[in-house]
């Protein structure tokens, strides 16, 4: 076996050669046999830093012989990196080494899980690679660096995004072929990593993907979930959970880094230290493990990290002593407590110790990732550490109120740990740290009851509680005491902790002394007369009763009215995130409107400056480059150029060939044909045909009243209604062909939602079987959307629904997706709506429902009763309940949307109110899609104007304005 060995100092243009690592790497095999590659490892020495590489030259019939000799003498050299193109044959042998000596399978068949796995890590000795020498390069610059912190990263499949950022599919695709595969085949074996929900968590992996690509020093951090949320199975009975299997044969693209753990502290107490410190004490101990996932950048070498962490207890908490005893379960109890922290995505918190969980859950995403940063600092700083130095060098972003604990946890090692004062670590912390609010829904604001986090967190409420001080004296300092009323109103809306009594020093502030009343001596005399006739009348009553109706006395005992609960004291997590962080930032224009006029109104009075806008984006390298490579391919020919999947700007330009009959011959080429991988697609995955000459009209997101589905297919019962009260011909010439797609998890404990999930597949059981209809309409739900569905679903749509109740959905994400795929919308002036709406044009945009600004005084109007439904909403209500689509009572799902107030009713989001003109709009859809040239230059421009909502904008604002860091690319 030859071996070459080489070394580089990265610090040098030399050292960074313009191309990929695994162009150098795979080169460099070839050079010395038609053999496999191996990257052992790498030493670091002092700075400037140099690597150390060994690639093994291994061929398959050499494996046995190598390994029965293991004195075989290395043959070595020295030599630098040069740029070198990969070729199939290369690659074929890095995959077949891999097989051979990193297996997960046994050695029998080379079948498509196998090959899968040996592909993905041969495509991950590259990514380490990259990995290394972008982290050698910031770390020998030390540049401030940003870390995005979330509860969700749904990044989706790994393998065809990582090659195609690499510029190596062409190359895999033909070594898989050599080996008797086809990528296509490979790429399918890998599961989704279950580490998101909806699109927070995409948000966050485009954020990632963007990041690396436009070479900004960046790592993400999230916790790695054993099961995820579920997986969605549709059965009869609606929506069935069980667990995500992602994780059971392995992954992959991971790396663990035992030697990178931290501790975590739950309960305890806190005690004052002789060394004026406060210390946390015992309680529960685990520990939080890193697993690293290199994250390429597309046409870069940058590389960067999304780390991980797991979590489990140390082994001398394992009581051996029980265990041999018989008692298996408390003996393995500590372990289990630490290790099922990061089982669930959000674990139902329906019950006390699903609470606890959660709390762990952030807290430890919190305390892991933030001593992580700290470590990397100090490792920086070398000798001299300069705490004033730590917001110069580190950014920190909490993606929604997930993280809200690292504020008061970095308060807690700056003070505890590493012995600043309250003033400076506040000053620090307060510089570092910055907030992105998600939501305007009160109940996805987290409120966490003080009494559980002061039993969970002790410490954590002691500074909270200081940082609650610290608000009121800034909030009575900004409105003084003039106006009583209105500084009692400001410190209810503000205070980070709620119901919670004001410190000992402002007790005394709303006390209103009794006003003396001066009273003539004839009143006071007339006054004691009237005391002195109730007493007697009262005695009298008293004496009666004595002895003889002492069930009157009972009765009237019971009519007291019971004494009101006292309403729980709680911390609001979003205030303290607004208190704590040095910006605040909505996800679209019209949601970062609402955080200031009504979410955040009275902060963002005493601080504006905090206040900024960042509207979402998503990657155009997963969202159309690689999810949809026949529309991409026409894009490119007709720009001239491939540099729109880098500058999304560039899309703007094909409005001038909307017009253009070859252009459009070649867009409707390309739809059809992703039309029909969905046919193929819907076919193995729920056993429903559908045509592709029908509309595909898609809705696929999280299932939740607010975003409503259920106008949608309550949408749906009226045509089919109306197609049911008409002949065959009438049919056919009133209504386009439609397959109306659906997908979306409903949260397991949120019951409405799943109601919602059981409608929708009751009406396509009923409808797709209904031969009168025929392909005239069907109903799909697709059951466990996630990322590697949506790459094939939104490719084929041509209508897609973005329905939600106007003012509740923050930005969204998918509207951009489809928009960028050609795809029309249906919706409100809600999130990123109307920023897409005005990019397309309104001609392009089916636009219905409510106003933003309407809505309060909607819902006024309903509570007032004097909402009138339309006379189609109530003919659909009840055709529900006619028992049309199923045995199954849809009482409740329909009585929400009746009655004029009530927990689950009055119709919240206003389902009835747009539904007529709902109808209407999709009326309009309906003659829009008869006129397929039209419908297809309205798709072109919807991808034309899509050219604002690259994720990579988002990223080049989050950097400059809040974030304040440069890109860094490799030399």
């Amino acid at each position: 076996m030859a071996a070459l060995q080489f070394s580089v100092n990265p610090t040098t243009a030399e050292a960074f050669p313009r191309c990929n690592s695994i162009s150098r790497l795979v080169g460099l095999t070839s050079k010395c046999s038609k053999s496999s590659l191996l990257l052992l490892g790498r030493t670091v020495k002092s700075r400037p830093l140099r690597r150390s590489f060994w690639v093994k030259n291994v061929s398959s019939s050499e494996a046995a012989q190598i390994l029965k000799d293991p004195g075989h003498q290395q043959e070595a050299a020295t030599t630098t990196l040069s740029p070198l193109t990969p070729d199939a044959e290369s690659i074929a042998s890095s995959i077949k080494y891999h097989v051979e000596f990193t297996p997960m399978f046994s050695p029998e068949k080379f079948e498509l899980p196998k090959a899968f796995f040996a592909t993905a890590q041969s495509v991950r000795d590259a990514l380490i690679i990259n990995w290394n020498a972008t982290y050698d390069y910031y770390e020998s610059l030390n540049v401030k660096q940003a870390y995005y912190l979330s509860m969700e990263f749904l990044q989706g499949r790994a393998l065809l995004n990582a090659i195609g950022n690499l510029e190596l599919t062409g190359p895999y695709a033909e070594a898989l072929s050599k080996l008797g595969h086809k990528l296509e085949d490979v790429a399918c074996q890998e599961p989704d990593a279950a580490l998101g929900n909806g699109g927070l968590g995409r948000l966050a992996s485009c954020f990632l993907d963007s990041l690396a690509t436009l070479n900004y020093p960046a790592w993400g951090y999230g916790l790695r979930y054993k099961y995820g949320l579920f997986k969605q199975l549709i059965t009869k009975d609606g929506q069935e959970e069980v667990a995500e299997s992602w994780l059971e044969m392995g992954n992959p693209w991971e790396i663990v880094r035992n030697d990178v753990s931290y501790p975590i502290k739950f309960y305890g107490k806190v005690v004052p230290g002789s060394d004026g410190k406060k210390h946390w004490i015992g309680g529960e101990d685990i520990k939080a493990v890193a697993h690293d996932v290199p994250i390429p950048g597309y046409k870069t070498k940058s590389t960067i990290n999304l780390r991980l962490w797991s979590t489990k207890a140390a082994s001398e908490d394992f009581d051996l002593y029980a265990f041999n005893a018989g008692k298996h379960t408390e003996a393995y109890e500590a372990l289990a407590n630490a290790e099922k922290i990061c089982y669930i995505l959000y674990p139902g918190d329906e019950t006390i110790e699903g609470k606890i969980l959660r709390l762990k859950q952030q807290y430890t995403l919190c305390s892991a990732s933030l001593q992580d940063i700290i470590a990397q600092f100090e490792r920086r700083s070398g000798t001299s550490v300069n705490w004033e130095q730590f917001p110069e060098k580190v950014a920190v972003q909490m993606n929604d109120t997930h993280p809200t604990l690292c504020i008061p946890e970095l308060m807690r090692i700056l003070m505890d740990v590493k012995g600043l004062s309250w003033k400076d670590a506040w000053n620090i912390t307060q510089r570092t740290v910055a907030y992105t609010n998600h939501t305007v829904l009160p109940e996805a604001l987290e409120k966490w009851t003080l009494d559980l986090m002061q039993k969970l967190l002790p410490r954590h409420v002691e500074i909270i509680e200081m940082i609650d001080e610290e608000l009121i004296q800034t909030i009575i300092a900004e409105f003084g005491t003039a106006d009583l009323n209105l500084l009692e109103k400001e410190l209810k809306e503000m205070r980070i902790l709620e119901n919670v009594e004001l410190p000992a020093a402002y007790a005394d502030l709303f006390i209103k002394p009794k006003e003396a009343v001066a009273i003539s001596g004839e009143e006071l005399q007339d006054a004691e007369e009237d005391e002195k006739e109730e007493e007697e009348e009262e005695e009298e009553a008293i004496g009666k009763m004595d002895g003889t109706d002492e069930s009157h006395i009972e009765d009237e005992e019971e009519q007291l009215p019971e004494p009101l609960p006292e309403p729980p004291k709680l911390v609001r997590m979003a205030n303290l995130c607004v208190v704590g962080g040095h910006a605040v930032n909505g996800v679209a224009e019209i949601h970062s409107e609402i955080v200031k006029d009504e979410v955040f109104n009275s902060f963002y009075k005493l601080w504006p400056e905090k206040f900024q806008n960042k509207t979402n984006g998503v990657t155009p390298r997963r969202w159309i480059r690689f999810c949809n490579p026949n529309l991409s391919k026409i894009i490119t020919e007709w720009l001239g150029t491939e540099d729109w999947v880098l500058n999304t700007e560039k899309l703007a330009e094909l409005r001038k060939f909307a017009d253009n009959e070859d252009m459009q011959i070649q867009w409707s080429e390309a739809k059809r044909s992703n039309k029909m991988k969905v046919v193929e697609f819907l076919k193995e995955k729920t056993g429903y045909s559908v045509s592709p000459d029908a509309m595909f009209d898609i809705q696929v997101k999280r299932i939740h009243e607010y975003k409503r589905q259920l106008l949608n297919i309550l949408g749906i019962v009226y045509r089919y209604k109306m197609m049911k009260e008409m002949s065959a011909a009438e049919r056919n010439a009133k209504f386009v062909p439609r397959v109306c797609i659906f997908g979306g998890k409903a949260f397991a404990t949120y019951v409405q939602a799943k109601r919602i999930v059981k409608f929708i597949t009751d009406v396509g059981a009923t409808i797709n079987h209904d031969p009168d209809i025929g392909d005239l309409l069907k109903v799909v739900f697709v059951p466990d959307y996630n990322v590697s569905v949506a790459e094939i679903l939104i490719p084929a749509s041509e209508l897609s629904q973005h329905i939600s109740t106007a003012g509740m959905e923050a930005s969204g994400t998918s509207n951009m997706k489809f928009a960028m795929n050609g795809c029309l919308l249906i919706g409100t002036l809600d999130g990123a709506n109307v920023e897409i709406r005005e990019e397309v044009g309104a001609d392009n945009f089916f636009l219905f429902g409510a106003k933003a600004h309407e809505i309060a005084g909607l819902r006024k109007e309903r509570a007032e009763g004097k909402f009138v439904p339309d006379a189609t909403f109530e003919e659909v209500k009840e055709f529900v309940r006619s028992g049309a689509f199923g045995p199954y009572n849809y009482d409740e799902l329909m009585g929400s949307l009746e009655g004029n107030e009530g927990f689950g009713r009055a119709d919240y989001f206003l389902v009835g109110k747009d539904f007529p003109s709902y109808i209407e709009c999709q009326e309009k859809v309906d003659e829009a899609y008869r006129d397929q040239r039209t419908w297809t230059r309205m798709s072109i421009l919807n991808t034309a104007g899509s050219h604002k909502f690259s994720s990579d904008r988002t990223i080049h604002e989050y950097a400059r304005d809040i974030w304040n860091i440069d890109p860094v690319p490799l030399p």
